[in-house]
């Protein structure tokens, strides 16, 4: 038998059943991913894009907690590489988002640094590296962001490496944590785009486990992404082409990520994402329901 990772708290979020947007007709309804995600037999759940979700504090509390479930945490989407005429946008997006994490009992703010390439066209919308200038920009403003989210709400954020993305690979996410003050910033590591971007979690996570805060836990298919790579497959794209897949038939290995997270001796949620956007309404369900037992055959 495995070893009790009684320190992980696993769950599943709006992303596993094809949700990237607010409102888009090829989603399933929110009430039924509520329904499903209880019923594969998570206990948490991440709000997702604002505005998927009932954004009444008293509506959303009544819908999750009749289905047995808890919300661990908010998402927002964030360009402060781009200086100081970004602050505003995302003051008003996250004065939103973290009031209604907050009223829901979460403590963390998912942060997704903004994509230099659309997700839907894959239009080339900004250079993929940054200067320094704009580096500096990124690390302090997310500072900032970190000491008036938590003065203001009560919550920690968490930087989420994404590919297509400025904090993407191993050099980039290495970066931006020698960068930034672990008081104010953390990281929500994604095992898949970390994976996807060319770096290896378990040794992230030995190397600086005082700075994960938070995990999503997925996989990516190691044929797919190969040729993802050769050809130069932007992210929504290359998700079209099943490059995150089902585990455990991907990379990385997730059992001993999730053991090295255990090591770390902190409380850590572990939320399931496997990204497919767009699927078919019927998919999600049963791969939720057998991810569920893989990770129980994990420990958690």
């Amino acid at each position: 038998m495995p070893p009790a990772l009684d320190r992980i708290r696993v769950g599943s979020a709006p992303d596993s059943w094809g949700v990237w947007f607010p409102d888009d007709p090829r989603q399933v309804p929110w009430d039924r991913f509520l329904d499903e995600v209880a019923e594969a037999g998570y206990e948490w759940i991440e709000l997702g894009p604002y505005g998927y979700l009932p954004t009444d504090p008293a509506r959303l509390t009544d819908e999750v907690g009749r289905r047995g479930l808890r919300v661990s945490a908010g998402t927002i989407f964030c360009g402060l590489h781009r200086g100081p005429t970004e602050w505003d946008a995302t003051r008003e997006q996250v004065g939103r988002v973290a009031a209604l994490t907050r009223a829901m009992g979460a403590k963390h703010l998912v942060v997704i640094p903004s994509f230099w390439r659309d997700d839907r066209t894959a239009e080339i919308l900004e250079p993929p590296e940054l200067t320094g200038e704009q580096w500096s920009h990124l690390t302090t403003g997310m500072e900032r962001l970190g000491r008036e989210v938590k003065e203001g709400y009560g919550l920690d954020i968490v930087v989420h490496p994404h590919a297509d993305t400025h904090i993407d690979t191993e050099e980039h996410v290495e970066r931006f944590l020698d960068a930034t003050d672990s008081d104010l910033v953390n990281l929500c590591l994604d095992t898949g785009h970390y994976a996807y971007c060319g770096g290896d979690s378990v040794k992230l996570i030995e190397t600086y486990g005082e700075r994960i805060g938070y995990l999503h836990l997925k996989q990516v298919d190691p044929e797919i992404l190969a040729d993802v790579r050769a050809q130069g497959v932007p992210f929504g794209p290359a998700v079209q082409r099943g490059v995150m897949c089902e585990p455990p038939s991907g990379v990385p290995e997730l059992g001993p990520v999730l053991t090295a997270a255990q090591e770390l001796g902190v409380e850590l949620f572990a939320i399931v994402e496997q990204d497919m956007y767009p699927c078919e309404p019927d998919r999600p369900l049963p791969i939720a329901v057998r991810t569920r037992r893989f990770l129980r055959s994990c420990g958690a």
